[in-house]
């Protein structure tokens, strides 16, 4: 399961009344090393004039992994966790996360993070299975 939904938002999802405000905030209580990343990157890139801020150490456990991974490859948690932060994430590997500015989308440097070249590059036998 991706996440904890609690039986009240569960209900309200059923009524078709979600807000971005409860759904990220199920998100942090359910993914909180996904969510604990995502902010760290997020923070940095807002605290500086780079175009982006990542992070590459890899989890300390396949719980760790397995909720970077969940919050990363759904477009719904994904999206909810880039409006709340106010960047757009991008993911290489099992581990490595981005956070951009939203002015930096579409630039060079974000362009050759998302590149295949960049993926490429930022293999390594021992993740290979992660």
């Amino acid at each position: 399961m991706s996440l904890d939904v609690p039986a009240a938002l569960l209900e309200r999802a059923e009524a078709g009344r979600v807000d971005d405000e409860e759904f990220v905030d199920c998100v942090r209580r359910s993914l909180p090393y996904a969510w604990a990343v995502v902010a760290e990157v997020s923070a940095r890139v807002h605290s500086t004039t780079a175009d982006y801020a990542d992070h590459a150490v890899p989890p300390p456990s396949e719980v760790e992994r397995g909720q970077l991974l969940r919050a990363l490859a759904s477009d719904a948690i994904r999206g909810g966790l880039e409006r709340h932060f106010g960047v757009r994430l991008a993911f290489q590997n099992c581990h490595r996360v981005a956070a951009f500015r939203p002015g930096a989308v579409g630039g060079s440097t974000y362009r050759s993070f998302v590149s295949p070249l960049a993926q490429v590059r930022n293999q390594s036998p021992e993740l290979r299975d992660c």
